[in-house]
């Protein structure tokens, strides 16, 4: 039975050394593999099918089932090889896997560059640094729309980029992880709903939906538990989470972000530009109090009491399965 707790053990210290470490800069990453991936898939499968709406999103969906297949198949042949030699090398190389899959840290790091630009009075520079992490045009935008871009990334990252692998990575180690990491990574690139994706993108966008369909509400409570530790206003919290949690295009984002404006007692959502395309967007939260750049340091502290929360909730689940397997 112990083929159950090695990649336990693996998850655990892949958790710890991102929450201590982060993503090295430098270092090649996974899902840039991953980015090429889909990039090379994408041009394939496009010059392939025919120019039309049905072709795009057959050539979409074709795109999306090699790379997730290859994410997943990939590192479960190379964890299987790994265990085989010696389970330490294996859990050696799933817990590398693991702390390349979460990306709790480098989440926080990025939305604090914002948050120090923002301290120091360089809106050009907040604006590049949030550039980075988010997928709208923040050229134009002013200090309370940066914030407020940071926020929101913030609140669907704990999920998308912390709380979510980590379930899978508890329900199917590092292999399970990775196809989760493709499936978001796919969303990110191609699941956009203007042209040229509009068609190409639907598949991976539906499937994104389905993956987190499930992690994202555990998120939104999990943010909750943790708005209480950080004594946030919870009772806000759940209020603006249950009036205002499908007022996203997404039907997974907003259960974060409500929750996230409700217990900073803030204003997220509105109009926003993608590629030069104004997108009108409802609302979430009301504005009780003007959207300030601590806000950031806020939301960033609700995401890592949230994934420590998430570890040891589910870790601690693992483990259970794991004893009441064993023979007596």
């Amino acid at each position: 039975m112990s083929w159950l707790l090695y990649p336990l053990i693996a998850t655990v210290l892949g958790f710890i050394i991102d929450m201590v470490f982060g993503d090295p800069e430098g270092l090649p990453h996974p899902v840039m593999l991953i980015g090429k991936l889909i990039t090379a898939f994408e041009k394939l499968f496009r010059r392939l099918l025919p120019k039309t709406a049905g072709g795009e999103r057959a050539a979409g969906g074709l795109m999306f089932l090699c790379v997730a297949l290859l994410a997943l198949l990939v590192p479960a042949g190379l964890l299987w090889l790994c265990y085989y030699l010696t389970p330490i090398l294996g859990i050696a190389v799933e817990a590398v896997m693991c702390w390349q899959i979460l990306a709790t840290k480098s989440l926080r790091d990025a939305c604090m560059k914002v948050y120090r630009a923002l301290r120091r009075g360089n809106l050009e520079r907040a604006r590049s640094a949030v550039s980075q992490i988010v997928g709208r045009d923040t050229e134009k935008l002013d200090e309370g729309g940066v914030i407020r871009a940071t926020v929101e990334t913030a609140a669907e990252n704990t999920c998308d980029g912390s709380i979510a692998p980590l379930i899978y990575l508890v329900v199917g180690g590092a292999p399970l992880g990775f196809l989760y990491k493709a499936v978001n990574t796919m969303d990110s690139m191609v699941g956009y709903v203007d042209e040229p994706y509009k068609n190409f993108g639907l598949i991976p966008a539906k499937a994104d939906d389905v993956f987190n369909f499930i992690p994202a509400r555990i998120s939104a409570l999990l943010m909750l538990l943790s708005g209480f530790i950080l004594n946030y206003d919870t009772g806000n919290g759940w209020k603006i989470f249950k009036r205002d949690r499908y007022n996203h295009p997404s039907p997974n984002s907003g259960q974060t972000e409500s929750v996230c404006a409700g217990l900073l007692g803030v204003q997220l959502g509105g109009t926003a530009s993608y590629r030069g395309i104004t997108h009108m967007k409802k609302t979430i939260g009301d504005a009780i109090r003007p959207i300030e750049p601590k806000d950031i340091d806020r939301s960033c502290k609700l995401l890592y009491n949230s994934a420590l929360i998430a570890a040891v909730i589910f870790c601690g689940m693992r483990l259970v399965v794991f004893l009441a397997t064993i023979p007596r």
